[in-house]
């Protein structure tokens, strides 16, 4: 028997398709520049590409993507996962990492939501954190859903912007940014470097995703 947290978002993840494809003739809304641009240096974070498996590429629905490791420095490392949703309107939702990651074998051993600061943008915004566990080896998730103008980190929230604004603004684009570092020391060390990291791409995110 699937946990009810879980049935819960599976009765919220289709009852929000139905209505988006219901109310919704929004337009498909284009990133502002393609995710190809994406810089793979950014302060001193030099950054690889990767490509989604394409089994992967086709169950999320995505239209653009970046999908890239970072380094800064000997064991300070950060995966970054952004996916462009040009209309959610014909059933291609934002998948949560709650149901992915556990698909993934990663166990979900903490949930969060906090707070975190941006100060080169001036900006604090709330982000989920997720701290996962597999075979022993941890590592910290940091996400949020970047729609609209808007930073949202509850999946439930999305879910209820995202049929507002299909009414009010006739879009139901979105992105979903997705940060990881592994646990090789603490946690905390962990948490301090994929802070200091959004603080260095939140600016150029800006840049790609259409407030």
């Amino acid at each position: 028997m699937l946990p009810k947290h879980t049935v819960v978002i599976l009765i919220l993840f289709f009852s929000t398709a139905g209505l988006i494809t219901m109310l919704s003739h929004s337009e498909r809304i284009k990133p502002n520049r393609p995710f190809s641009q994406f810089p793979l240096e950014i302060g001193a974070w030099q950054g690889v590409t990767d490509q989604m498996d394409e089994r992967v590429y086709n169950i999320l629905g995505v239209e653009d993507y970046i999908l890239a490791n970072f380094r800064k420095g000997p064991g300070q490392t950060v995966n970054l996962y952004v996916g462009f949703y040009q209309s959610q309107s014909k059933g291609d939702i934002i998948h949560s990492p709650k149901n992915c990651m556990p698909g993934a074998g990663w166990n979900i051993v903490e949930n969060s939501a906090i707070p975190i600061n941006l100060p080169k943008s001036g900006e604090s915004i709330k982000i989920e954190r997720l701290l996962l566990d597999k075979d022993g080896q941890k590592q910290v998730v940091y996400y949020w859903f970047q729609s609209r103008g808007r930073i949202i980190y509850s999946e439930y929230m999305q879910k209820i912007w995202l049929v507002v604004d299909s009414i009010s603004k006739n879009r139901t684009d979105g992105s979903f940014v997705r940060l990881i570092s592994p646990v090789l020391k603490t946690e905390t060390e962990a948490e301090m470097l994929l802070t200091q990291f959004a603080d260095e791409i939140y600016p150029i995110l800006n840049q790609f995703i259409p407030n």
